[in-house]
């Protein structure tokens, strides 16, 4: 349900070097929305957003459509890496800090990851710092316009310091963790953490420190 599971080959100069990329990237200005599964339908009634698990008061957080629409937003530029070598240098994201998230939906103390979950029950996992890391945002909307169906909307999440497979599309609920877990791509072999300034892809790059095993 994310970015990372595909690509379509470039045209004539799509793909550029560019100073500044992760090793082993290219910049792609344009690039063909991928991800595992369908394009679900949206229905604002039915829908809602939740936060759930370790939270402070072992309680279930939720916002309607309307509800969730209403929230603060701020705008975000960041490079976006894909696992299959691209990037797509400054996009312009729209959303719900992540960090402020957290205010209003408070975790334990012991919470140390959360894993995000996403229509049709995919879900990837993010350590709480990588979480709240700077730039790290619900979205609505990219470069100006509500996010497409294939780019996630109505909601998805957005994390640039990590490859793309960690923002998740159709964004549903975050659950809080005191532990780790993998979520849906990691445990078909891609990195726990997924950082590409370390070109982390795929779990056989593992440390014993990076997660628990497959």
């Amino acid at each position: 349900m994310s970015e990372g599971t595909e690509a379509e080959g470039p045209g004539p100069d799509a793909r550029t070097r560019r100073p500044g990329l992760p090793p082993g990237q290219r910049a792609r200005r344009e690039h063909r929305p991928v991800h595992y599964g369908r394009v679900p339908s949206f229905r604002p009634e039915r829908w809602d957003f939740r936060v759930f698990g370790t939270t402070e008061s072992l309680g279930t957080y939720g916002w309607s459509w309307e509800e969730f629409s209403a929230l603060p937003s701020v705008e975000e530029v960041r490079d976006f890496h894909c696992v299959l070598r691209f990037t797509v240098p400054d996009v312009r994201w729209t959303g719900v800090r992540a960090s402020d998230l957290v205010r209003w939906a408070p975790p334990s103390p012991e919470t140390t990851h959360v894993m995000a979950w996403g229509e049709y029950g995919y879900s990837a996992n993010l350590r709480i710092d990588d979480f709240l890391a700077d730039g790290v945002l619900l979205a609505t909307h990219r470069d100006g316009e509500p996010l497409s169906p294939e780019h996630g909307y109505p909601l998805r999440l957005v994390v640039p310091q990590l490859y793309g497979w960690k923002s998740v599309k159709w964004l549903r609920s975050v659950e809080y963790m005191v532990g780790d877990r993998r979520g849906f791509w990691e445990e078909r072999g891609y990195h726990n953490r997924a950082d590409p300034w370390g070109e982390e892809r795929f779990s056989e790059q593992e440390g014993p420190e990076d997660g628990p095993p497959l």
